[in-house]
């Protein structure tokens, strides 16, 4: 009977997960709704209802060029990731999603304290104006403190005037990486690495359907439902609740 119940209860969460979560998330899930399961017991209960979680690929680490005449800035992240309070350190990327009617770039903002993603934008064109865009939605949401370090890696939007130029009006540390050192921003392309295994793990038929499907990924499900294992098994919005309840 236990067993049914249970099985009851990890399908719509299972199901919820887009089909990603494994057995600890599950684990999680359940402890929250006030039942407690052994790993072992879940597993095999998983693989009794056919509930196999898709498998994100691994982070594979990339170098990025930067413009020659562009201006570049020291790495002052220097792999630490850690922060001690939101709006303290935020990193930035840039990745591609394949749809039949050509690519679609995004561009994010994470903060480091939850891993939230607090900014965004998407453009069928990788320019300056895209990166711009995820900065002015994640001011706007989270109105930056000076002195606030921003990290990124040397491509030619983020070291370009105009960007570096919106940074500075809000007095911001700028980072970033060193030329060749693809593990400076790994926080960032981690995330994109999960949003490509959760997400975008096909071909979408137009741009249109590729940003409705990653809106939703990013804020319905990741900033507010996902539980991240560095957190403890909140969402990153959920972390920072607790967090500012404590302090």
């Amino acid at each position: 009977m236990e067993d049914e119940l249970i099985k009851r209860m990890m399908q719509p969460i299972f199901n919820q997960s887009r089909r990603t979560y494994g057995g600890r998330r599950l684990q999680a899930s359940l402890k929250m709704a006030g039942i407690n399961a052994s790993r072992r017991r879940l597993s095999r209960l998983m693989k009794a209802e056919g509930m196999v979680p898709k498998q994100v690929e691994k982070w594979h680490p990339q170098t990025t060029q930067a413009k020659e005449t562009h201006e570049k800035a020291p790495n002052l992240l220097d792999q630490d990731f850690s922060a001690e309070r939101p709006n303290q350190k935020w990193v930035v990327d840039i990745t591609y999603i394949p749809t039949k009617e050509g690519w679609l770039y995004l561009a994010v903002i994470l903060d480091l304290f939850s891993r939230a993603v607090v900014g965004w934008s998407m453009q069928r064109r990788m320019t300056s104006a895209l990166v711009m865009e995820a900065w002015k939605m994640a001011c706007a949401w989270r109105q930056p403190p000076e002195q606030l370090l921003h990290h990124s890696d040397l491509g030619s939007q983020y070291t370009s005037k105009a960007y570096l130029d919106l940074l500075r009006e809000k007095n911001c540390q700028i980072s970033m990486s060193g030329k060749g050192n693809c593990y400076d921003n790994a926080c960032a392309e981690s995330f994109f690495s999960t949003l490509k295994g959760e997400c975008a793990d096909s071909v979408f038929e137009s741009r249109a359907i590729a940003k409705t499907s990653i809106f939703e990924y990013i804020e319905i499900w990741y900033n507010r439902e996902r539980l991240h294992s560095t957190l403890g098994y909140l969402s990153p919005l959920e972390f920072e609740i607790r967090e500012a309840s404590v302090q």
